[in-house]
């Protein structure tokens, strides 16, 4: 019989300065145990999202201050981290993606912290990990992940078109694995054109592999050259490009064994912490903030990532979902928000596999902040 995991949350009130978010997050990372994940001169990696140039959503620099000083607290030495993106946006190669950062704030001055970007400068470092799965026997996970002695995980929770949600297992997934790891995530769902295709080129402009072209007065696609970084997607002005959903599924247990290859060799020394604010329907990928769904909720922490995201995702269905918003359908409390916008995706899928290959539990209890 398996435990529950816990789960500690922290509510947005506040009347005292002793009770601030700043302070709540620091109480969460010593109630929740992430205290004891960090040793002595540990070089702990900060997995975040600086977020794209034009993104707002992303979790607050001073928030991260927060996990930066209770690090130093405990000795350890943090540097904040992410890798480059597979689109070719503000975040490509560490140049760009270090500019992008301090432009969102996250500037030494204000983190407290070095920003290194894991997987070098062109998304080249980086190292395989033999995890023996379905999908994958190796994974490619970015090198300064795996040489840091522990990390502390700090996730946006929000919707994503590919996966229902983004929260600890995706910023794992996607967020610690290098460029061609991102390819070997994506590779079975590239994108498709529509009849809506009015043949107006934008796409072919945009995409990075120069796989796309006019033909027969409708943009097509070379599928050998395309690395599915769905660029085309976002930018489709005519909403004429889409994914084969049925083949969704698959993409979330590549994206679980992913995760799995980023932490199988840090069992013990990774902490997570969630934040439920700003939840917007899309990734912090996108260079732009939508209205939130929902109202924000809280912050929660864990060393269970399985659970943390349940636990978020069934706190974001609880709540009644804003009118004003991408929401298209699921308002009512208990409805799910995620399936509101994302009508295809049954996020559920990624957490029953990540359960089934061992990265945590769905059982979960609330502990709520003292």
């Amino acid at each position: 019989m398996h435990m529950s995991s816990k789960v500690y949350f922290a509510d947005l009130r506040s009347r005292s300065q002793f009770d601030n978010k700043v302070n709540k997050i620091k109480r969460l990372f010593d109630e929740s145990g992430l205290n004891k994940l960090v040793g002595m001169n540990d070089l702990t990696a900060i997995k975040l999202h600086f977020g794209e140039k034009g993104n707002d959503s992303f979790i607050k620099p001073i928030f991260i201050r927060s996990v930066v000083d209770k690090i130093l607290e405990n000795r350890g030495k943090p540097f904040l981290t992410d890798t480059n993106t597979l689109y070719y946006g503000s975040r490509h190669n560490s140049a760009d993606h270090l500019q992008t950062a301090i432009l969102n704030g996250f500037d030494y001055s204000v983190v407290g912290a070095p920003l290194i970007i894991a997987d070098g400068l062109q998304a080249e470092n980086w190292k395989p990990v033999e995890v023996g799965l379905k999908h994958f026997k190796k994974v490619k996970i970015a090198g300064d992940i795996l040489s840091s002695d522990s990390m502390i995980v700090m996730s946006h929770f929000k919707g994503h078109a590919m996966s229902g949600f983004g929260g600890a297992l995706k910023n794992l997934a996607m967020g610690c694995a290098s460029a061609q790891g991102k390819i070997e995530q994506h590779e079975m769902n590239k994108p498709v054109i529509t009849d809506a295709c009015t043949a107006c080129g934008v796409c072919i402009g945009e995409c990075p592999t120069y796989a796309m072209y006019l033909q027969d007065k409708k943009a097509q696609i070379d599928l050998d050259m395309c690395i599915a970084c769905n660029n085309c997607l976002e930018l489709c002005p005519d909403s004429a490009i889409t994914l084969n959903w049925e083949d969704i599924p698959v993409f979330m247990e590549r994206m679980m064994e992913y995760s799995y290859g980023a932490v199988k060799d840090k069992m013990g020394k990774v902490g997570y912490i969630n934040f439920l604010t700003d939840i917007t329907p899309d990734c912090d990928c996108v260079p732009w903030s939508d209205a939130p769904l929902v109202p924000d909720i809280g912050i929660l922490a864990s060393t269970d990532p399985v659970a943390l995201d349940y636990a978020s995702y069934q706190l974001v269905n609880q709540q009644k979902g804003f009118k004003d918003s991408l929401l298209h359908d699921n308002h009512a409390e208990k409805s799910d928000k995620f399936k509101g916008v994302w009508k295809h995706v049954d996020a559920v899928i990624q957490l029953k596999y990540a359960e089934e290959i061992g990265l945590g539990t769905m059982d979960y209890e609330i502990i709520n902040l003292k």
